[in-house]
């Protein structure tokens, strides 16, 4: 390695260090040999620098882009002496470069940058915590196993579901791979469905494949289309961003699956990395790594889209018959057999409170006690699009999807005549996209079409449509995500309750909810892995973050989300801003006082949030009499703690995004009509998340599905009506 790239890979060896040190001891913890074992494991021990600087190399972010550059400053001498200040000044060496400090005095820099006044450094800080923790608790060696996990009672992938017969899934015959050798090659394959496919094309392609309708995006909305679309007997192409995997091909490893089942590896930010994003980019989309929450459109919600954005449809008999068709093809239900250890807690702590507690509907039965669906459905139980509507796609015989496939633009001509009171002078025909060839090189191809549809999900279409030529001013801007704060609590495995053999990640991820007493937000659970657990998990040093992470199994989390108001805009896929709006903030404070409340009530032992303080409580001190007094001022105290975006002091998340191309009936304040299609261009229609006209303020996928139903009456009648030729 050159002299400047080993600086680099010794200075971000020395960061993975400080943030997760070989320590001898458990601090006078009685620990097992495997606890002592992950003590005396440093992040280089076990590889980590190399994947962080892999993870570094890959992003896309612009400014985690500049931690390498960062790095390298901090491999010198002056670099050393600028970024962390005396503390490189002294000893034997007139100034001493960061790799060349104490781990005691490279942990003290970490925390110092942590609170720096300097944003870039907080956002430098904030990304290697997050990097490191994340790759060293995901990691698995050639035995697919990892140093920390049988410390931290973590069990790997779902071990009920591992091994038996190989399964493809009911869409392998539908899948077209074009980055594979195959027989017969691509053209052939795609002839044989019924598409024909030309040589050339336009624009230099490689070649041009023609059908009734492309859609771009196979999750909860071009899933349902494209379905529809095919049985009714028209040709249909989906065209995939993400790949596609059989059920025994689904590693359930959190690591792999977030590298190929997440849009951006799951690394998605906003633009000042105050917001982390989590997304779906596979065959499936967000359907296939969701928590399986099917949830109807509220009624509050309705009304208002009806009666406030004018929007006819909600308050419609045709919306009604379009959530009951798609809660019967997900086989949605409410019962659940057995709870998992966090909905245990949260129906535990809010029934001892009051609060009204509600089975959560899921397209998954109730015996699906599963944790890994976050990573995939191996036994096809969770009735997502690639379960449900893809397969009304591939067995209908009229259509295939293209994974691998990127689109590039949406291909739009001039219309001979302007319909009357309509508005568009151009019609969509087709969409170009890219793909890998079997030998690995880039190539693009187009697709001619009567439709096109775009259900990129709310992150990914704005940026399609613009790059198509669109110029609404609200394609990107109104952009919604149900911002999230969480808290935790620890139940030791020696209480006896929740039962011995609970662990957090196990059993239905989402099984019971309950609303804020405000009826601001809903107090709900994650799904947390090593990996995620650890990169949110505040941390204070290198022994404090390895004590909790012992506590990872019996750690439950609960979060509060926001139906916010605030908004933000998307520019790109990897430029994204976002701004909590003051009642946001309030709202997500309450919730989380409510959330450490459920969780004290629960029985919990210690309880905490994931503020940088890194402040817990033991609640159940015997030796304090004003132990009630106590707990009363750390809720308040914790919950009460500003959400800063430009501070990074409290993680966001957000698994739901939704509003950036949204509905509406006047095109000054909407991109698209109450029918799904764009106001400029005709028989260009958008069906995801993004037509949302404001945010839900609950799980999406049942709405997004009963919509994109809708709007697949819609493209049936453009296809029928053929109103361009």
């Amino acid at each position: 390695m050159s002299g400047t790239g080993a600086g680099v890979l010794e200075t971000l060896s020395a960061v993975c260090d400080a943030f997760l040190p070989s320590i001898d001891d458990g601090g006078g913890i009685d620990i097992d040999p495997s606890a002592a074992d992950f003590y005396r494991t440093s992040a280089s021990m076990s590889e980590t620098p190399r994947g962080v600087m892999e993870m570094l190399a890959k992003a896309r972010h612009p400014k985690i882009s500049l931690a390498v550059p960062a790095l390298w400053f901090l491999s010198t001498r002056i670099g050393s002496v600028v970024l962390c200040g005396r503390r490189c000044v002294g000893g034997g060496k007139l100034v001493k470069r960061f790799s060349e400090l104490p781990v005691e005095e490279r942990e003290e820099i970490l925390a110092y940058w942590s609170r720096h006044f300097l944003p870039h450094l907080r956002i430098f800080y904030h990304s290697l915590k997050f990097f490191t923790l994340l790759r060293f608790f995901t990691h698995v060696d050639e035995n697919g196993e990892n140093v920390s996990w049988k410390a931290i009672g973590y069990c790997g992938p779902d071990p009920t579901r591992n091994g038996g017969p190989f399964e493809v899934g009911p869409l392998h015959r539908g899948i077209i791979n074009l980055d594979r050798e195959r027989e017969p090659p691509p053209s052939r394959a795609l002839s044989l469905y019924g598409f024909p496919v030309s040589k050339g094309g336009e624009g230099g392609v490689s070649f041009t494949i023609e059908c009734d309708a492309v859609v771009v995006g196979s999750g909860s909305g071009g899933g349902v289309v494209a379905g529809v679309l095919a049985k009714s007997g028209h040709k249909v192409l989906v065209i995939e961003k993400g790949s596609y995997s059989a059920r025994s091909d689904l590693t359930l490893l959190e690591g792999q699956s977030m590298e190929r089942m997440y849009l951006e590896k799951g690394l998605l930010a906003s633009d000042d990395m105050s917001v982390l994003f989590v997304a779906g980019s596979t065959v499936g989309g967000g359907s296939t790594i969701n928590w399986s929450a099917s949830i109807r459109t509220p009624p509050h919600v309705r009304r208002e889209w009806s009666d406030e954005c004018g929007l006819r449809l909600f308050q419609s008999e045709d919306y009604d018959d379009a959530l009951d068709v798609v809660s019967e093809r997900m086989s949605v239900q409410k019962e659940v057999e057995d709870e998992g250890l966090a909905n245990m807690v949260l129906r535990r702590g809010c029934e001892t409170l009051g609060y009204a507690v509600e089975n959560i509907p899921r397209n998954a039965p109730s015996d699906h006690y599963c944790g890994w669906c976050s990573f995939g459905c191996r036994d096809g139980r969770k009735h997502g699009t690639s379960e449900t509507w893809l397969v009304d796609l591939v067995e209908s015989g009229n259509g295939a999807i293209l994974p691998n496939c990127e689109a590039i633009k949406v291909i739009t001509q001039m219309k001979k005549t302007t319909t009357i009171n309509d508005g568009r002078s151009k019609k969509a025909v087709g969409i170009t996209f890219r793909f890998r060839n079997p030998n690995g090189d880039e190539e693009i191809a187009a697709v001619r079409a009567r439709a096109v549809v775009s259900s990129c999900g709310a992150i990914c279409t704005p940026p399609l449509l613009k790059r198509s030529g669109l110029k609404n001013p609200n394609i990107g801007r109104n952009l919604h995500i149900h911002p999230v704060v969480m808290a935790w609590g620890y139940f030791p495995a020696t209480n006896p309750w929740p039962e011995a053999d609970k662990r957090s990640y196990e059993g239905g991820i989402m099984t019971a909810m309950a609303k804020s007493r405000t009826g601001d937000t809903i107090i709900q659970t994650p799904s947390l892995h090593p990996g995620m657990f650890s990169a949110l998990t505040p941390w204070i040093s290198g022994r404090d973050i390895k004590n909790r992470m012992l506590k990872f199994s019996r750690t439950a989390h609960i979060f509060s989300l926001a139906r916010d108001a605030g908004s933000g805009t998307v520019t790109s896929e990897s430029n994204i801003s976002y701004r909590l709006d003051d009642a946001d903030r309030e709202n997500l404070g309450s919730g989380l006082e409510e959330v450490l409340r459920v969780l004290a009530a629960a029985g919990a032992e210690e309880i905490g949030t994931h503020h940088r303080d890194g402040r817990s409580l033991k609640v159940k001190k015997k030796d304090r009499d004003d132990q009630a007094a106590l707990l009363e001022r750390f809720i308040k105290e914790e919950s009460r703690k500003p959400l800063e975006k430009e501070s990074l002091s409290s993680p966001i998340c957000s698994a739901h995004q939704m509003g950036s191309c949204r509905m509406g009936t006047d095109p000054l304040r909407s991109a698209v009509d109450p029918n799904g299609e764009t106001w400029e261009v005709g028989g260009l229609f958008v069906a995801d998340t993004s037509v949302f006209p404001t945010a839900l303020g609950v799980n999406p996928m049942l709405t997004v599905q009963a919509i994109s139903y809708c709007i697949s009456k819609s493209v049936l009648n453009h296809l029928k009506c053929n109103k361009y030729t």
